[in-house]
């Protein structure tokens, strides 16, 4: 590995990473957003559009920020991989563009008719607005994961003579069933995220003894939301991913189970440390049996381990992509106590009372980031050593004519330029959850 191939992977892992802290919670929101606007229809009680327009302005700020953050990455396509761009351009260049259309056009312009038109639009129309947002972010959202989906699976396409590769068949690329249980995985990963965002500032409201029925509110939307996706997170979601991952990446399914040798009626490891040299795990903790009843529904099915598979096919940091995916199962299992607690005593009306169970629900809001961010870890550090599963390694992607020094300089540039970014992002939002939603009016 040369210095020049390192700093184009650090430079893409640094900008993809930063930039996905704000996309999950857009779409999150999204469907959060259109709750509440359907909430004060029903309920014909303008309390719920003040929260509505509440988070639509904290969706405004996100939504702004990761616009600029995900810019470059795309261009990093012709700068860094410009070889990957030759090679699968006339593949995924298809989404691509039309997640542009969506994100750009669909989702921004009516963004902009729900923060500025609701006395023009109607009760009605406003609502109508809000779900239009919810299809743009989400069906953007789906033109990425199918990229991204390709990637891993790849599906509907031929070689070409120069040795590229072109589309034959665009119902493949869009239905590519690793696009759909990516998905599906990928968006309940979202609406986590939201619930939990929301349900800390309800909490932060509740223990500062302001705007108090704002932020009852946003505990029941939160918690309600947060309790349904944290369940469908595991199951089916989840299951669905982990079956996909086992019957087409063996390699990332063995490294992430912490499987070095194949065996029938492998066990599931709660905890343990991998050791390379050893070719085994230390101080696990585990359950007999479990990941071939999970993978197979068979207690004594076969499960291949790395020691199936050619060395030089593995992933190339097998510690990072064990952690990173025991950190996201660990996170699942976490989030769901906390929403089945919560959901307790908000059924025995005890919650808003409950000032320790209110500083954790405050709290836990950087947890989902953490959890989607080793989510998406897991996949990418999986993948390797494909940047296109089983037709281009990452290391023939890259750009020749791009020196290490010219690496270097523009990561050291997007560092300073994203924490100015985060800064900017953070001061504006808490100035937002200090106006509080009490503030929201009606716009004109």
């Amino acid at each position: 590995m040369n210095d020049a191939f390192l700093i184009d992977r650090l430079q893409f892992a640094f900008t993809v990473s930063f930039h996905y802290l704000f996309p999950q919670l857009t779409m999150g929101l999204a469907l959060l957003i259109v709750i509440l606007k359907y909430l004060a229809i029903k309920k014909k009680n303008d309390h719920y559009n003040n929260s509505a327009r509440f988070w639509a302005k904290i969706f405004g700020i996100n939504f702004a920020v990761g616009v600029v953050t995900g810019i470059p990455m795309e261009f990093q396509f012709g700068t860094n991989w410009a070889r990957f761009s030759t090679f699968a351009g006339g593949v995924i260049g298809q989404t691509l563009a039309m997640e542009g259309m969506f994100a750009f056009f669909l989702e921004s312009s009516f963004l902009g008719l729900f923060l500025y038109g609701e006395k023009k639009l109607g009760q009605t129309g406003h609502f109508i607005t809000s779900i239009l947002i919810f299809l743009g972010s989400w069906i953007s959202g789906y033109f990425i994961v199918a990229t991204n989906a390709w990637m891993q699976h790849p599906v509907g396409y031929a070689l070409s003579p120069d040795g590229s590769v072109h589309l034959t068949n665009f119902a493949d690329l869009i239905f590519n069933p690793w696009a759909i249980s990516q998905y599906s995985h990928n968006m309940i990963g979202a609406a986590i995220t939201a619930s939990f965002v929301m349900a800390s500032v309800g909490a932060y409201y509740l223990l500062a003894k302001r705007d108090t029925d704002y932020g009852k509110t946003f505990i029941r939307v939160g918690i309600t939301t947060g309790l349904i996706a944290s369940i469908l997170i595991i199951f089916p979601t989840g299951d669905f991913e982990a079956k996909n991952v086992a019957m087409h990446q063996g390699t990332k399914f063995a490294a992430m189970e912490g499987l070095f040798e194949t065996k029938q009626g492998a066990e599931l490891v709660i905890i343990g440390q991998p050791d390379l040299d050893k070719m085994k795990l230390d101080n696990p903790i585990h359950v007999p049996k479990l990941l071939s009843f999970l993978t197979y529904n068979r207690w004594n099915a076969e499960i291949k381990g790395l020691d199936a598979f050619p060395k030089e096919n593995w992933p190339d940091n097998i510690p990072l992509l064990y952690y990173g995916y025991h950190i996201m199962v660990g996170l699942g299992t976490i989030f769901i106590a906390i929403m089945i607690i919560s959901a307790l005593l908000l059924w025995k009306k005890k919650l808003f009372e409950t000032r320790w169970m209110l500083w954790i629900l405050m709290l836990s809001f950087p947890f989902p980031y953490i959890a989607n961010t080793a989510g998406w870890m897991t996949a990418e550090v999986g993948r390797q050593p494909w940047l296109v599963y089983g037709l281009m390694k990452t290391i023939n992607g890259t750009s020749p004519t791009v020196s290490a020094g010219n690496g270097l300089f523009t990561l050291l540039g997007f560092l300073g330029m994203y924490l100015v970014l985060g800064v900017l992002f953070l001061l504006l939002v808490i100035r937002t959850i200090n106006q509080g939603p009490s503030s929201a009016t009606q716009s004109h």
